[in-house]
């Protein structure tokens, strides 16, 4: 049997191959419709152009472009035709895409037409024979090329265990590592989330996530696909035309900024989702009040899960009733299948509510970092769980919390001090949007316990009121040592706060 993952997908388009499959809600290709069928003779003809190219067996395609229904075809290409994909955050300067493609030694790049003149330069520097251009509006060299080639093609035999692509984690910390996924660790994920969330017959994607990462380009895309169901594309997201779409959809996948500004529009109501059967949230923390917002302007509970580049999906909150109820702050139960732990740093179980860092293993985790065995060894446990380095708690009905990154944890004159918690008690604070602690340098505690915090519009902070109030509700090695007030956080484009930004910007404060 044919593991390749495309031909589980394939498998799944509707027998109807003329239906809709991505409606195009915005940019240069609005209003514009994709066939089952045109997914079909596209992947084909890109999967064609790839192998007229003569590729070695493994060959990696790096692919740097706007969202697009044609960048997608791309990837179910690269998959088709047994190659591995290497998706590129658009945000990337030269000096990254330098380091991905000396690290990866892609045969092919794909980059937008407006970059060709840089990146070409450093692909064939690097020694890639292949570089082609793709734009939002149907137009590059890509495309010029597979015009000529058939429309029809035979899937790549792939095994299981066949590396179908490589994601770059974010690298907060150090050089950022290629975590290898294999055909199979998407598809048992893939299949998993169908079942898990319920997906079922005449359901509508909102797709309006980036797809240069694990939530857009896996989570949502293979969930339609596998499902055959219809996707609205975004290829920008925009909360006032996301939400006119509403009512003819039944899903949306979104980061929690998302979320939030959505709330923030007045045309978001009851009436807006009563067609919606399921709205999930990932890829960074949802806050409470944005989870308790959504129940009452919306009628309906987001659904919170976590995952991460190396594993895919491993927790999620139920969708069905019978199954639990969906607490906000948590990320619900470990997913069928998948091993999910708590030791503490010793290796020992912990027990409920007590907090230590989270190890994991199932079909759906990676089988390690390119090119680095000795970094792939770390980060496995003798027994063979991979270590997140997320740092969280179970409780007795086996729901999972997330408290923050191992590394963002805070010792401070010799206790740890978890971020997320004192976030908690920041957050409920009258006032605040929100906020992010941190650990930097200091010459008596080793580190001190730093906040930035966010004032709500209209709102007054003061911030010796604020560490006053702390002190009464926790203990005072907790309590940070400053306090500002922002305008804004940093963050990356799938919204995550990027604390190694906050740890530069206030690392000399006590020197």
């Amino acid at each position: 049997m044919n593991a390749n993952l495309f031909a589980a997908l394939r498998a799944a388009f509707p027998a109807e191959l003329d239906r809709t499959a991505i409606e195009c809600a915005d940019g240069p290709q609005a209003g514009q419709r994709y066939s089952w069928r045109d997914l079909e003779r596209g992947t084909a003809m890109l999967a064609n152009l790839l192998e007229s190219l003569e590729l070695p067996a493994g060959a990696r395609v790096a692919v740097q472009t706007e969202k697009s229904v044609e960048a997608l075809m791309l990837y179910l290409a690269v998959l088709r035709a047994g190659f591995v994909y290497l998706p590129l955050n658009t945000a990337y300067q030269a000096a990254e895409i330098e380091y991905f493609i000396a690290n990866a030694e892609p045969a092919v790049v794909v980059c937008a037409g407006k970059n060709f003149g840089w990146v070409s330069k450093i692909a064939f520097l690097a020694g890639t024979q292949n570089v082609f251009t793709l734009n939002e509006d149907r137009t590059g060299t890509l495309l010029d090329r597979a015009a000529h080639c058939s429309d029809r093609h035979e899937i790549a035999l792939k095994k299981p265990d066949d590396l179908a692509a490589i994601l770059y984690t974010s690298g907060t910390t150090g050089r950022s590592k290629g975590a290898m996924l294999s055909h199979g660790n998407m598809l048992s994920n893939a299949q998993t989330l169908k079942d898990y969330w319920g997906w079922q017959a005449g359901d509508v994607l909102i797709h309006a996530l980036p797809i240069f990462h694990v939530h857009g380009l896996f989570v949502a895309s293979h969930g339609a696909l596998l499902n055959g169901s219809k996707m609205i594309w975004f290829a920008r997201f925009e909360p006032r035309a996301v939400i006119a779409r509403l009512p003819e959809a039944t899903l949306f996948m979104g980061v929690p900024t998302l979320y939030v500004r959505l709330l923030g529009e007045a045309g978001l109501n009851r009436e807006a989702c009563r067609n919606m059967r399921l709205f999930i949230s990932g890829s960074a923390p949802l806050l409470i009040e944005t989870f308790k917002d959504w129940q009452q302007r919306t009628g309906h509970t987001i659904l919170e899960r976590y995952g991460m580049s190396e594993t895919i999906m491993l927790t999620s909150n139920p969708y069905r009733a019978a199954d639990g109820e969906r607490r906000g702050g948590t990320v619900g139960f470990a997913l069928p299948g998948v091993g999910v732990r708590v030791h503490d740093d010793k290796g020992q179980p912990c027990g409920p509510e007590e907090i230590g860092n989270i190890e994991v293993r199932g079909p759906n985790v990676f089988a390690g970092y390119w090119r680095m065995p000795e970094k792939t060894k770390e980060e496995f446990t003798a027994d063979g769980w991979f270590k997140t380095g997320d740092v969280g708690k179970r409780d007795a009905q086996g729901y999972f919390t997330i408290v923050g990154r191992s590394k963002d944890l805070i010792i401070s004159g010799g206790y740890n001090v978890y971020p997320a918690e004192i976030e908690g008690w920041l957050n409920e604070m009258a006032g605040v949007a929100e906020s992010a602690v941190i650990g930097v340098p200091h010459p008596d505690f080793g580190e001190a316990v730093v906040a930035i915090v966010i004032a709500k519009p209209g709102a007054r902070l003061d911030e010796a009121a604020m560490i006053a109030a702390l002190k009464a509700q926790i203990a005072n090695f907790k309590v940070p040592k400053k306090l500002f007030v922002a305008i804004e956080l940093p963050r990356n484009q799938m919204g995550k706060v990027q604390k190694n930004l906050l740890r530069e910007q206030h690392q000399a404060l006590f020197q």
